[in-house]
Parts: C-alpha cells; sequence; structure tokens
C-alpha cells in the first residue's frame, strides 16, 4: 500500500454511523475491525467474514488508528 493511499479508504460521514469512520462509505466502522482483530480474528478471517471488504480496508484501519495515536500522544 502507497504511503498515503490508506487515507482515501477511511470516510466519515455525519449521516453514516454518527459521523464514525467507516471503510469506502460502508456502514463498517474502522471500530468493528479493530474489535475483531483485538478478539483474535486474523484478516484473514475477517475477510472471509466480511466479503466486502479488502485486505487494503484492514491495513487502512490500523493505520488510521496508528495516526490517531501519534497524535493523541
Amino acid at each position: 500500500m502507497e504511503v498515503n493511499s490508506w487515507k482515501s479508504r477511511i470516510t466519515a460521514n455525519s449521516e453514516q454511523c454518527g459521523g464514525r469512520p467507516c471503510i469506502r462509505g460502508m456502514r463498517i466502522r474502522v471500530i468493528d475491525i479493530l474489535d475483531l482483530l483485538a478478539s483474535g480474528l486474523t484478516q484473514d478471517q475477517i475477510l472471509e467474514e466480511m466479503p466486502d471488504l479488502e485486505k487494503e480496508d484492514i491495513e487502512a484501519a490500523l493505520r488510521y488508528v496508528s495516526t490517531k495515536l501519534v497524535i493523541a500522544a
């Protein structure tokens, strides 16, 4: 994934999911992906559970959160 290409995969719309960051305008929130990873699912298992997702979407979610952590620090 290119350095900033992940940014185009994260969207936020005040009319959708309460304005929380989502993946490509879908109702799959970044936090949903993080929760699945935290519960022990692998990226491949998440992709099986959510066929609309792409591997790059999971990477984008992780990059998004990592930038938020750096800013908050």
